[in-house]
Parts: C-alpha cells; structure tokens; sequence
C-alpha cells in the first residue's frame, strides 16, 4: 500500500491566504489603511500604539484590534481609555493571529467609521512572520533591551516588513546595544524598510513614525 503525503501546513496557509486577500479587500473597499504591528514580548507594541493614538488624535479615525493568547483586556482597557475602539481577540494559546480571527474581529466593527485600524498580534518573532491578516503594511517594533542580534537570528520576519520601529533607545546609554551591527543585518534582508528610532519615554521618533502613517493612509485613500 502506497502512503501518500498531505502539505497540511501548505494547505492551511493556502486557506488562510484567501481569507486574508477577503479581508483586505474589505478594507480597501472602506478606505483603511491597516497596520500588523509585531513584535516580541515586552517589546512596547501597546506603548508605541499609545503614543501613535495620541498622535493622531483629531487627524485619523483610528481602531485597534488587539490579540492576546489569553482571556484578558489588560492592553485592550488602554486603548480603550485613550479613546479608541479596540476590539479584543483571544488565541486561545496560539502563538499568533490570523486571517479568520481578523475576519471575526471585523465583524464586530463599524468599517465606515475609520481611517485606520491596527492590528497588535501576539508577542513573538516567529510564527506571525508566516500569516497574512489582509494587512496592507507589515510593522515590527525591536527594542534596546532585546538585544543587537535579532535581525540575524529571526531573518524571516524582517524580510516581510515595510516599517521597523527600534523602541527604547532611552536605554542605549545603558545596555550594550550595537545599533551599527542591528541596522547592518537589518539592510542585509530589506534595505528599503522605513526605519523609526524612538522612545516612548521621551518621544523620540514618534512624529516621524507618524508622518509616514499619515502618508501610508493618505496615498492608500487617494487611489
């Protein structure tokens, strides 16, 4: 008897891929720009979130849709208290989000009302790297404390970026952090990445960071 192979995870990808280009559409067709904000744990996804709504107040319509592993609203609360609808997603343990999640999450949205939406997925530098959530842009926040070696140790996810944010430089006086060797291997895999410096702290970097949001939703809504 012959055994016969099945690519479970090619044929997952697959359908999450079409799901993804469903919810994309969707998007577009409302006119928001959508942003897959990654990162690792502890990285600051939910500060530089903060410091971007605060921002953006009265420019762009803005919505978070906020994914955690576990049942809880501990990150979705402050968005909600800066003023912003957030729209929470539990994993269930799962490393990542993905395109149906989004699709559930979009359900529970007034799509007209925004210009915006952000999409915060769980902390990790691995498997987010893999599922397309119908985002139009691809953002990783590293930080100072995680260390200079990131870019040569997680190729994958930095090749897929359009934006990377370096949050915490606050801290470069006091953590030995190469930012030559990091931006090295960074250009190495996507020489062409928007590249943020910043500091949620001091506010380092976040007009710059939002001048290209701005931009980014400006030239997706012209057309």
């Amino acid at each position: 008897m012959t055994s016969v192979r099945i690519p479970i995870v090619q044929k997952i990808l697959s359908a999450n891929d079409q799901m993804a280009a469903q919810n994309r559409q969707l998007f577009s067709d409302k006119g928001i720009f959508t942003i897959n904000i990654m990162a690792s744990p502890g990285a600051g996804k939910t500060s530089v979130i903060l410091q971007t709504i605060k921002a953006l107040s009265g420019k762009l319509r803005l919505a978070v849709i906020e994914g955690d592993t576990a049942p809880v609203t501990i990150d979705a609360d402050k968005i909600s208290m800066a003023g912003v609808p957030a729209i929470q997603i539990n994993t269930g343990g799962d490393c990542h989000l993905d395109a149906a999640m989004v699709s559930d999450a979009m359900k529970a949205m007034q799509l007209d009302d925004f210009d915006l939406v952000i999409i915060e997925n769980v902390g990790n530098l691995v498997c987010p790297a893999s599922f397309d959530l119908g985002q139009h842009a691809n953002v990783l926040i590293a930080s100072v404390p995680e260390g200079d070696d990131k870019p040569y140790k997680y190729p994958a996810i930095y090749r897929g970026l359009h934006a990377l944010i370096l949050n915490k430089t606050d801290l470069l006086p006091y953590i030995p952090f190469k930012a030559d060797y990091f931006f090295a291997g960074v250009d190495a895999l996507n020489p062409d990445l928007a590249k943020f410096p910043m500091s949620c702290m001091s506010g380092e970097g976040v007009d710059a960071w939002v001048e290209w949001i701005t931009a980014q939703v400006k030239k997706h809504q012209a057309g």
